[in-house]
């Protein structure tokens, strides 16, 4: 930052930035790098894909999906997209053979819920519809194989560690060949340092063309914090984050779950917390704790007894 304040050097090395997060986000989800586009939010991800679906296409999603993946679909009505809602639990059930599209979330926002990838997955393949999946809430805890999805999107602010205003894209080859690349400029070019000026087009061949030109502070912060979550492993972090919100659970005499993140009610949950100095998030009246990386066995306990 004081570089940049100052005049003191090129931006390249932002840019390089950019490219080595490319590679670990990739590693972490097992795709190769050529695969996975770089933006700054879901929403802004999605929308290329959502302007992909033809004309009056069938979309199915969670009716508590984050609207970050919701929106994207349904701005399209207008061209006679249908988005149908139904409870997460019953989402591959309600995948049926008119269904173009199954949207949702491995970990939903709201409650914590880890979706039945399998059972959604299956579903989806055998009505022949796409899978467009909000990892926001998971990559960076769970492990996750973006190879199983069409297409896997993630914000990077949360469980990745990374400041906002970046996130990544992940689609299958087969896939981005129906897609149109409008938001091109000239970090989606083949060479970005050939691609300042003029015709003609003359974009990347591979899922970089999706790219839109990087907020360079935040990337040169994502660059480390991604690779930090390599460097601890992400076997390791989802042993221990999930042994600290089942230690959370357990204290307030919940059984045990699958998930890092904790939904439960508690009177005057925000009120005892915060008198406590600890920051959790309070959702139409329930409490939602999460764990991570950063979080103690002492932070757990600080937080029980001061809820119970």
């Amino acid at each position: 930052m004081e570089d940049w304040r100052v005049g003191r050097r090129s931006w390249k090395p932002w840019g390089e930035a950019t490219v080595r997060a490319r590679e670990s986000f990739a590693r972490l989800v097992g795709v190769p790098a050529s695969d996975v586009s770089v933006g700054a939010q879901v929403s802004q991800m999605l929308g290329i894909v959502a302007a992909s679906v033809p004309d009056r296409a069938r979309v199915v999603a969670p009716e508590e999906e984050f609207t970050s993946n919701l929106f994207p679909w349904l701005v399209h009505e207008r061209r006679g997209v249908q988005v149908r809602t139904v409870a997460a639990t019953g989402l591959a059930a309600a995948v049926d053979e008119d269904t173009d599209v199954v949207a949702f979330s491995l970990v939903q926002s709201a409650t914590g819920a880890v979706a039945d990838v399998d059972a959604i997955v299956a579903a989806a393949e055998a009505a022949g519809a796409l899978t467009v999946v909000d990892a926001t809430q998971a990559c960076g805890w769970l492990p996750v194989d973006a190879a199983r999805f069409d297409a896997l999107v993630c914000g990077a602010y949360k469980w990745l560690l990374s400041p906002r205003g970046t996130g990544f894209l992940v689609t299958r080859p087969e896939l981005r060949e129906r897609l149109v690349p409008h938001q091109a400029g000239w970090w989606a070019g083949e060479d970005p340092h050939t691609s300042y000026y003029g015709p003609p087009l003359r974009l990347a061949a591979n899922a970089r063309q999706f790219d839109i030109s990087p907020a360079w502070f935040s990337w040169v912060g994502t660059a480390p914090a991604l690779a930090l979550i390599e460097e601890v492993g992400l076997e390791q972090i989802h042993a221990h984050d999930l042994a600290l919100a089942n230690r959370f659970r357990a204290g307030l005499g919940m059984p045990p779950s699958d998930s890092a993140i904790v939904l439960t009610d508690v009177p005057r949950a925000e009120e005892r917390l915060e008198a406590a100095g600890i920051r959790a998030a309070v959702r139409e009246g329930r409490l939602r704790a999460s764990f991570h990386l950063y979080t103690t066995e002492a932070d757990v306990d600080l937080a029980l007894r001061a809820l119970t």
